[in-house]
């Protein structure tokens, strides 16, 4: 049966852990994979990338196969074709199919006609391969992940949703800090087999408290339709500086999934200080990718050599 991974909640607990040591070794020996020799993975891009595109590309060739990097003006969704029209031809010539898109529901008909694996690379409501990679970061700077806090501190948005999800199933208690009118929603569920918690808070003092990752993304996404003055200044204090860094537990980090914005959700001296760990997180999407690639392709019946 065709895996698909869309919210990231697809993977059990033990499958999730798997994934991230085979991430770690695939990160130890980049070239030791050849699962996709000889085939093609389509990424399709209908938003602007430079991490998405960079990691999934080069892992893509590291992994032996070629990425079809398209844009929706390349393609006939452009002059009207289905989705699922798309979806029956590109499974007759790829292994693999990765979205960057908006609406979910974009993703969701695509999985309906697809008979090859569809992987969000970003939609509105989640962004799964991000937190694979935060989670594979946290583990090689913590040691482990069970019981590790995390305070996101900032818009309410897709990343946080993915990291309460993910985060929750690996064991992390997540601490989610957001104005009114900006937060998660209350009656987010976790995955069944989830280890962790999610906590939900208004104050960013409060979630940051003794955390041991502080995570921030940008205060106005990108295609957002807001007014950005006004929601800079609702989220003006959910910045991670030192200071709120300081309210951490001793040895904390902080964490962005960038472009970053240095001055509104992070300053500077966070950004390209030692109390980061956003570098190797940005490396890290190539790895993580690579074993969700091995894993779903797998799954379809591919050779994994």
């Amino acid at each position: 049966m065709t895996r698909h991974f869309l919210t990231g909640t697809e993977l059990s607990a033990p499958e999730l852990d798997a994934l991230i040591e085979r991430s770690a070794q695939l990160k130890a020996e980049p070239l030791s994979s050849r699962a996709l020799a000889g085939a093609s993975v389509a990424l399709i891009f209908e938003k602007p990338s430079t991490r998405t595109r960079l990691s999934f590309e080069a892992g893509v060739h590291e992994l032996g196969g070629h990425a079809l990097v398209l844009r929706s003006d390349d393609l006939q969704l452009s002059r009207g074709e289905s989705l699922r029209d798309t979806a029956l031809v590109l499974s007759r010539h790829v292994a693999a199919l990765g979205v960057r898109t908006g609406p979910d529901t974009v993703l969701r008909e695509l999985v309906q006609y697809a008979s090859i694996p569809v992987i969000n690379m970003l939609s509105a409501l989640h962004h799964p391969c991000q937190a694979l990679a935060d989670l594979l970061t946290i583990r090689e700077t913590r040691g482990t992940l069970e019981g590790v806090r995390l305070a996101y501190i900032g818009d309410g948005n897709n990343v946080a949703r993915s990291l309460a999800l993910l985060g929750g199933l690996a064991g992390l208690d997540v601490a989610v800090a957001s104005p009114e009118g900006r937060s998660l929603e209350a009656d987010l569920a976790l995955p069944h087999d989830a280890r962790g918690s999610l906590t939900l808070y208004t104050d960013p003092l409060e979630a940051a408290s003794g955390a041991d990752v502080l995570y921030t993304d940008v205060w106005v996404s990108m295609g957002e339709e807001v007014d950005p003055a006004r929601l800079r200044k609702e989220l003006e204090p959910y910045r991670i500086d030192d200071a709120l860094l300081d309210r951490a537990a001793p040895g904390a980090f902080a964490l962005h999934c960038l472009p970053a914005h240095p001055g509104e959700e992070i300053t500077a001296e966070v950004l390209y200080g030692d109390r980061q760990r956003i570098w190797d997180q940005a490396e890290n999407r190539r790895h993580v990718q690579k074993a969700l690639l091995e894993l779903l392709v797998g799954a379809n019946g591919c050779d994994t050599r």
